[in-house]
């Protein structure tokens, strides 16, 4: 097992992908931001033709300062600090479309080139949460020192995985530690960005990187766009009660009285409710 005595005290990763790993564009902007507070540097970059499927991630064409076109690419770039030294990293991309084995291989020889000693992932799901109440965050390891120093939890996450738990397996096996925190993003407002779960990812990280993150407008663009869905409820009959069951169910478990039982029961009525709903009006709200 690696050594997690010195997670990250030289040269901390954090890592956040676009696309499916990236709802609300929640991970990206988490990583963005830190990046570009620190005014990292491109230290490597990998070579797409080998990874991307350019029918699925597109090239897009841009003007440069001089007003000529340019084409950017798909791709995914490790970044670092400015005189090449110890210090965190940031790992941005987009999710590749093929060979991820071989791509890890290639990740994890970058990142051993720097000697990262920690990686913390970066993740957003869409999920049956409501925008109203204070975004979920979930933080584990499959790393049982890590678990041990920060107290977190083991993942019990059974399912399709995405390029960031790819990467978590090969850098544990590198002997790198690694972590990761899931921002949950109400999936009935899946194709907006979610500023109120960026901010709440980059709290979450601030527990583990020696930086204070710029909030930059991040506050009142939340505070927008709460307001806004709130405003697309209020003409929508079916969403807002849909969300009021949303709400309902986060109170009940939030709740310092509720039991596991209670919990469990409510949980139970939600799903009976939903299933039910569903098979009334499948054209309403219900799960991305």
């Amino acid at each position: 097992m690696a050594d997690t005595t010195g997670f990250g005290e030289n040269n901390l990763l954090v890592v956040a992908f676009e696309g499916w790993n990236d709802a609300g564009e929640a991970a990206s902007g988490a990583a963005g931001a830190l990046r570009d507070q620190l005014e990292l540097v491109p230290v490597a970059e990998l070579e797409p033709e080998d990874y991307f499927d350019y029918q699925f991630n597109r090239p897009t064409s841009t003007l440069d300062e001089n007003g000529d076109r340019v084409l950017e690419w798909p791709g995914v770039t490790l970044w670092g600090p400015l005189d090449g030294g110890d210090g965190i990293h940031v790992l941005l991309g987009t999710e590749p479309s093929r060979g991820w084995k071989t791509f890890s291989a290639e990740v994890i020889d970058a990142l051993t080139a720097v000697d990262i000693d920690g990686i913390v992932f970066l993740g957003a799901m869409l999920a049956d949460v409501p925008h109203t109440r204070p975004i979920s965050i979930f933080a584990t390891s499959e790393n049982a020192g890590v678990r041990d120093r920060f107290e977190l939890e083991k993942s019990t996450y059974e399912g399709p995985v995405g390029i960031l738990s790819v990467l978590a397996e090969a850098a544990e096996k590198a002997g790198i530690p690694t972590l990761s925190i899931w921002a949950s993003v109400p999936h009935y407002v899946h194709n907006a960005p979610s500023p109120k779960a960026t901010l709440a990812l980059i709290e979450r990280l601030e527990e583990f990187v020696d930086v204070a993150v710029d909030r930059g407008s991040l506050v009142e663009d939340s505070a927008a766009w709460e307001s806004g869905i709130d405003a697309l409820a209020n003409d929508d009959d079916d969403m807002a009660a849909y969300i009021a069951q949303l709400e309902q169910a986060r109170d009940t478990v939030d709740s310092p009285e509720a039991s596991g039982d209670a919990i469990a029961e409510e949980f139970e009525r939600y799903l009976r409710r939903r299933e039910g709903r569903a098979g009334d009006d499948r054209s309403g709200p219900g799960p991305a």
